[in-house]
C-alpha cells in the first residue's frame, strides 16, 4: 500500500463538480516503479533455418525491390513501397486461388477473406498516404499502371467480380488523398495517378512468383504458402521503416505524426495475423504433405516457425523498445532510485488533457502492445490448428512453457502508464 497526498501528487486537486475528499488517498500501486530492461523470450531460430526460410521465399531478391530508392526526395517511398509491392503480390495470389482447380478448396471462403485482405493493405497504404504533408514530392502522372494484375483481374471472367470491387474500393479509400493509385479505378475526381510501374515495378515482382521448390514438388499449396508469406515480409519489412520514423519523429517532438504512425503500426500487426489466419484454409492433408515435402519441422528448445523470419523479429523487438521512449514523450527522466516520477507525470497528462497528442500517442503504443502479441497468441493457437498441438508443445522445454506463449505473458511494456492508470483508476472509485 502508498500512502500519497492526492491533493499534491494529482494534477488537479479542484476538479469541477467532484464531491469533496479526505486529503488521504490510499492506493495499491503496481511494482516496482523503476523502468528495468525486460528479457524477451523472442530470438531467432537457428542460422541455418533462417537461412533456409529466406531461400525459399526469395527474400534477398525481394529485398532489393523493397529497399531500393528511386525517388529520393519522396520521404514515404521506403514505407509505400513494399506496401504496394505486397499489394500486388495479393493481386497474385488472387490469381492462384481461382486458377485453383481443385474441387475440395472452400472457394466461397477464400473469395471473403481475398476481399478483407486486399481491401485492409488499401486502406492502410491510402493511410500512408494521407500522412504526407503538403511539401511531399509523390510522383504522380498522368498514365494508368499498365503492369499490375489487377487490371487483368477484373476482366477475367472468373475473377471480374473480386477484381471489380478491389477498384472500387481503390476510389473510395484514396478519395481523401491528393492522388490515386492509377490501376484503372475511375478516378471521378480526376485526381493525378502514383507512378505505380515505377514504383512497385510489378514486372519484377511477377519475375519472383516461383520458389526454389516449384519445380519438383507437386502441391498446389506450395504457391499458396509462398506467396502467403511473401506478403507477410512485405509489410514487415514496411513496418521497419514505420518504426524508424516513429523513433525520429519523437526525438524531434513531432508527437502528432508519431501518433497517427504509431496507429499505423497497430493496424499492421493486425493485418500480420490476418495474413496468417489464411493458411486456414489451406487443405489439411495437402499442406501436412508440403510439410514433409519441405522439410519444415520443430527443432525444439523454443524454435517457433515464425521466428525463423528475422524480419518479424526484428520488428516485434522493435515495437517493444517504444517504451524506453516514454520519457521523452512525457518530459521526463527516469528517476534512478526507483521513484514514481515517470508515473507521476503520466498523471498529469491524463488528467490536465493539455497535450492531447501526447496521450494520443501514449495510447497508441499501448495499442502496439496488445496487438504484437495477440499476434503470437493466435500464431500459437494457428499453429496447433493446422498442425497438431503437439507441435506447439513440441517447443517448449521442461523448464518453462514456450516461447511463444512467454510473449503473450509476459508483464507489460509500459509500467509506469499501467501504474498511472491503475492510481487514476482507484482515485475516481472512491469519489462520492
Amino acid at each position: 500500500m502508498v500512502d500519497m497526498d492526492w491533493k499534491r501528487k494529482m494534477v488537479s486537486s479542484e476538479l469541477p463538480n467532484s464531491p469533496k475528499l479526505s486529503s488521504k488517498l490510499h492506493v495499491t500501486i503496481p511494482s516496482p516503479f523503476k523502468i528495468v530492461p525486460v528479457s524477451s523470450p523472442i530470438s531467432c531460430s537457428a542460422p541455418a533455418l533462417c537461412s533456409a526460410y529466406e531461400l525459399y521465399l526469395r527474400l534477398p531478391e525481394l529485398r532489393k525491390l523493397w529497399s531500393s530508392r528511386d525517388f529520393p526526395t519522396w520521404t514515404s517511398e521506403p514505407i509505400l513501397k513494399p506496401a504496394l509491392q505486397a499489394l500486388e503480390i495479393s493481386f497474385r495470389l488472387v490469381f492462384a486461388v481461382y486458377s485453383d482447380t481443385r474441387p475440395y478448396i472452400n472457394h466461397r471462403e477464400w473469395n471473403r477473406r481475398l476481399d478483407s485482405l486486399v481491401t485492409n493493405q488499401i486502406q492502410l497504404v491510402a493511410a500512408i498516404c494521407e500522412e504526407e504533408g503538403e511539401s511531399a514530392e509523390a510522383p504522380v502522372s498522368d498514365g494508368r499502371s499498365s503492369l499490375s494484375l489487377l487490371p487483368q483481374l477484373a476482366t477475367w471472367r472468373r475473377s471480374e467480380a473480386l477484381g471489380k470491387k478491389i477498384l472500387s474500393t481503390i476510389d473510395n479509400e484514396m478519395s481523401r488523398c491528393k492522388y490515386t493509385l492509377g490501376l484503372g479505378e475511375q478516378n471521378i475526381a480526376g485526381k493525378p495517378n502514383l507512378r505505380y510501374d515505377a514504383i512497385c515495378r510489378p514486372n519484377k515482382i511477377y519475375s519472383l512468383k516461383d520458389n526454389p521448390f516449384a519445380d519438383h514438388i507437386d502441391n498446389q499449396e506450395n504457391q499458396t504458402l509462398y506467396i502467403i508469406h511473401q506478403i507477410l515480409e512485405s509489410w514487415i519489412y514496411a513496418s521497419g521503416n514505420l518504426l524508424n520514423r516513429i523513433v525520429s519523429s519523437i526525438e524531434e517532438e513531432k508527437f502528432e505524426k508519431a501518433s497517427n504512425d504509431v496507429y499505423l503500426l497497430e493496424k499492421i500487426w493486425k493485418l500480420l495475423a490476418e495474413i496468417e489466419d489464411l493458411h486456414m484454409l489451406m487443405d489439411p492433408e495437402d499442406f501436412l504433405k508440403l510439410k514433409k515435402q519441405l522439410q519444415i519441422k520443430s527443432t525444439g528448445k523454443n524454435d517457433a516457425f515464425c521466428f525463423r523470419s528475422k524480419g518479424l523479429v526484428e520488428m516485434m523487438k522493435m515495437s517493444k523498445d517504444l517504451r524506453q521512449k516514454v520519457p521523452a514523450v512525457l518530459a521526463v527522466e527516469v528517476d534512478p532510485t526507483g521513484g514514481p516520477r515517470l508515473q507521476e507525470a503520466a498523471m498529469k497528462l491524463y488528467a490536465t488533457k493539455g497535450e492531447c497528442d501526447k496521450i494520443h500517442l501514449l495510447q497508441g503504443m499501448q495499442a502496439v502492445e496488445a496487438a504484437a502479441k495477440s499476434f503470437f497468441f493466435s500464431y500459437r493457437q494457428l499453429v496447433a490448428a493446422m498442425m497438431g498441438s503437439a507441435e506447439t508443445n513440441a517447443t517448449a522445454s521442461q523448464e518453462s512453457c514456450d516461447s511463444l506463449s512467454q510473449i503473450f505473458m509476459e508483464p507489460t511494456y509500459f509500467p509506469s502508464l499501467d501504474a498511472a492508470k491503475t492510481f487514476l483508476g482507484e482515485f475516481w472509485s472512491h469519489l462520492g
